[in-house]
């Protein structure tokens, strides 16, 4: 898997501050596999990131971070009622025996609070998921140290749910390919095909369709 020397950097940050958590024994014999994998080729990405993924996930730092993030979105809170404002007591007393559960894959995410948002069509609501905030706080933090890793491998014109892109970052490319003499747009909602689409296999792009 090919990654941007920018992206490669940020592995290198991650593997850092992993390191700085290990003891003695540890770091030694984990600084020297790693780097021996990365000075063997640093455009792919070794199993360090994969292998450790869990420990990076739970991170003090991480996990800390994490919170305040969910603490800025703010937003109404899931089917346990707890709100944002209630979290912080809530990890100060449960905190230890989340990450157990998580360690031992014990963790059981609640279900999703249930909202509707009307559409601009007349009629149709977007239907959304809202999970409680705990839950929130752990799939920020594995955001945080997946994106990292996959967000290198998107294609230069994707704007869709990427950080520091936006739909006016997506409208100021379609404008630059009409300033170049392009005059079809092809509009496509994915979320329909699948629910309506043929089941086949594409052979160029080895993806499954439904």
């Amino acid at each position: 898997m090919n990654v941007t020397k920018d992206g490669f950097k940020d592995r290198q940050l991650h593997m850092e501050d992993y390191l700085q958590m290990a003891s003695a024994e540890q770091k030694e014999h984990a600084e020297v596999s790693v780097y021996q994998r990365i000075t063997e080729n640093n455009d792919i990405i070794t199993d360090f990131w994969t292998d450790n993924l869990q420990e990076l996930i739970l991170r003090k730092d991480n996990l800390n971070k994490a919170y305040k993030r969910v603490k800025s979105n703010k937003g109404r809170g899931g089917i346990d009622g707890m709100q944002v404002d209630g979290l912080l007591p809530y990890l100060k007393e449960n905190q230890s025996e989340i990450i157990r559960e998580i360690r031992e894959e014990k963790y059981k995410p609640n279900p999703v609070r249930r909202a509707e948002i009307p559409k601009e069509e007349k009629g149709r609501v977007r239907k959304l998921g809202m999970p409680t905030v705990v839950d929130r706080l752990i799939q920020q933090a594995i955001t945080q140290e997946l994106t990292p890793l996959f967000e290198p491998q998107f294609l230069e014109n994707s704007y869709g749910f990427r950080p520091g892109r936006s739909q006016h970052d997506a409208l100021k490319a379609c404008k630059r390919n009409a300033d170049e003499g392009y005059v079809y747009v092809v509009s496509m909602d994915l979320e329909r095909f699948f629910n309506t689409g043929s089941r086949r296999i594409s052979m160029r792009t080895g993806w499954r369709i439904m």
